[in-house]
């Protein structure tokens, strides 16, 4: 049987697998589903079309599945849905998506949130991500992949933060944080590169390499975007295994509006 306290509150229409957890005081509304193994602490509302997987460590207090902090929405069925193995500490805040974007807030697999995380609504967050304590992240936010954020990072709407990425603590993002790089700053400024956060991930020296010589073409020679651009590409010659990485850094540029840029 399920592990719901008795004074937990779980409408009979939401599906929580037999070992779910559901601490004291608790409230689960009737268009949740929550997977195997998922610990929910005491104090926690889970409201919403909300989806949560298996594995995740929900703790006291927090709020999943709330409207947006949109004065547009309208009831609209958006959802919220969570990956694996997550952990999600105390008065984390994330709301479902909207009708002004795909109409999903999404998590995915292995992430970090600490306390006081804020997730609006349509934010897509990748895998392997740590958001240090009060990382509040606008509306549209797109998160790559082993991205970190210092405590009290500010993220921009629509803002783009690519893998491999790191904000150091009180940065404010109004423009999208190109992979690998380091930012700090009221705006963001770039620093350097996530070297040693790439060593530890088991990136060869070629490949690390290659990242300097991206950061050199972005942010060292006084470039243009375009012409930093067409150095970036032509460094899979030689660097060959590293071939993957230009052509994500590659796809993100191409995708950010000459309006918002990039950190620089």
């Amino acid at each position: 049987m399920t592990a719901i306290h008795a004074t937990a509150i779980v409408d009979p229409q939401a599906e929580l697998d037999s070992s779910v957890s559901v601490g004291p005081y608790s409230v689960i509304g009737p268009n949740v589903k929550v997977g195997a193994a998922t610990t929910v602490g005491p104090h926690v509302v889970i409201e919403g079309h909300t989806t949560i997987g298996c594995d995740n460590r929900i703790f006291q207090f927090a709020s999943l599945g709330a409207i947006p902090q949109d004065k547009k929405y309208a009831g609209e069925p958006c959802e919220l849905v969570i990956g694996n193995r997550n952990t999600i500490r105390e008065f984390c805040t994330f709301n479902i998506g909207s009708p002004g974007d795909v109409g999903v807030t999404r998590v995915g697999d292995d992430n970090w949130l600490m306390a006081y995380v804020h997730l609006a609504h349509d934010c897509q967050v990748g895998n392997n991500t740590i958001f240090a304590n009060n990382t509040q992240l606008a509306g549209h936010v797109h998160v790559g992949d082993w991205a970190i954020f210092g405590g009290f990072t500010v993220v921009h709407q629509f803002v783009r933060i690519g893998a491999h990425s790191m904000t150091a603590m009180c940065t404010l993002l109004f423009a999208d944080l190109p992979p690998f790089v380091m930012c700090q700053g009221q705006p963001a400024a770039a620093r350097s590169m996530n070297f040693e956060g790439l060593r530890r991930r088991g990136f060869s020296p070629e490949r690390i390499a290659a990242v300097k010589a991206m950061h050199k073409a972005l942010y060292r020679d006084d470039l243009t975007l375009q012409v930093a651009m067409e150095r970036i590409a032509g460094l899979s010659e030689n660097h060959p295994e590293s071939i993957p990485d230009v052509q994500m850094m590659l796809s993100f540029l191409q995708q950010t509006s000459p309006q918002r840029g990039i950190v620089r």
